[in-house]
């Protein structure tokens, strides 16, 4: 017998934008004398949305299939038409990454009311959340004349990564104890990790949630991150560093080796849950929405790229409440 799946259409079809649809429609004519709008907005939002789901890597080639199948056209909203690349291009330029956010963050906010596993959060409270980050290489060469930066994407940048140097961007995320992203922020590959804590913070807070503890990796141990935390009265589990000539507190955590940690067994049980539960969403997002497979131009678009994909993961915990199947919130896989 085979397994049961769902589909696209099924995501889509419990999807309500409605709230939304003043940022949609932004810079778009709506009455009075002038040529109408051909294709809805909501349409090209979910026409981005196939892409990474069935992780098309080309605009060109998502117009190319939209043109070619009906069923994928009927998926999205349109007729017999499609629109060509740069009716995308100009969807995103006229909506910015702004404007993404804001759809982000309204999707974030109905999946956290209908998400009954964690009852607290429908209220913005959020008891314990992860920071991890990840890297995004850009689609570039690096500048001839200049090779820190990138020559076909100029805001891109060379930094190091989980893997050594790499050219592009960096996004910093941060997820609750089930593995839910409630925000993230991008910046050039060049910039310091640390240094996206305090914004990405200020976003999160920002959107009515309140975050009691916070667990990082050692690459965010730093007097200024915990300065950041203890301002916004955030608890820390924060992995120090073994350093030559330091000698660690015994109450905190210490990098063992590649992947432990050593400490206070609580503070481990409790970072290995939080961590867990990070690399369970990088996994999931790499492998089911070609988180890591960024071939826009841009640090905006690496922004917009980035909130494409976690719309699509709320949209998945939103279908399957409304299905009656919550055991589905976290499978991308089931909806693709």
């Amino acid at each position: 017998m085979m397994k049961e799946v769902g589909s696209p259409k099924l995501l889509f079809e419990n999807l309500d934008l409605t709230p939304v649809q003043s940022v949609l429609w932004r810079g778009l004519h709506r009455e009075g004398a002038g040529k109408p709008v051909v294709y809805n907005p909501v349409w090209d939002l979910r026409a981005l949305m196939l892409r990474q789901i069935l992780q098309i890597p080309y605009m060109k080639d998502l117009v190319k299939r939209l043109r070619r199948d009906p069923c994928l056209r009927r998926m999205c909203g349109y007729g017999d038409r499609a629109p060509c690349e740069a009716h995308f291009s100009q969807m995103k330029k006229r909506i910015g990454s702004e404007g993404f956010r804001m759809m982000e963050a309204h999707l974030r906010h109905e999946a956290l009311r209908v998400r009954e596993s964690q009852p607290l959060a429908a209220v913005g409270l959020i008891q314990a959340a992860a920071l991890d980050g990840t890297d995004l290489p850009a689609w570039s060469s690096r500048d001839p004349h200049d090779t820190r930066k990138g020559l076909g994407d100029p805001e891109a940048r060379v930094g190091r990564g989980k893997k050594g140097f790499y050219l592009g961007y960096q996004s910093l995320f941060m997820v609750d104890i089930e593995g839910f992203p409630l925000g993230h922020m991008e910046a050039p590959a060049n910039l310091n990790e640390k240094e996206l804590v305090e914004p990405l913070l200020d976003r999160v807070l920002g959107e009515d949630l309140e975050v009691e503890l916070a667990v990082g990796d050692s690459q965010l141990e730093s007097p200024r991150v915990f300065e950041c935390l203890e301002e916004r009265k955030i608890g820390h589990i924060i992995v120090w560093r073994r350093l030559k000539g330091r000698d660690n507190p015994p109450d905190v955590l210490t990098v063992k080796d590649r992947i432990d940690v050593e400490g206070p067994e609580y503070l481990r049980c409790i970072y290995q849950r939080l961590k867990a539960m990070s690399e369970s969403l990088n996994g999931r997002v790499k492998a089911r929405l070609a988180y890591s497979r960024f071939t826009w131009q841009g640090l905006g678009n690496a922004s917009i790229h980035v909130s494409i994909i976690f719309c699509i993961v709320y949209a998945a915990v939103i279908a399957a409440y409304r299905i009656g199947s919550p055991e589905l919130r976290y499978s991308i896989a089931y909806f693709a």
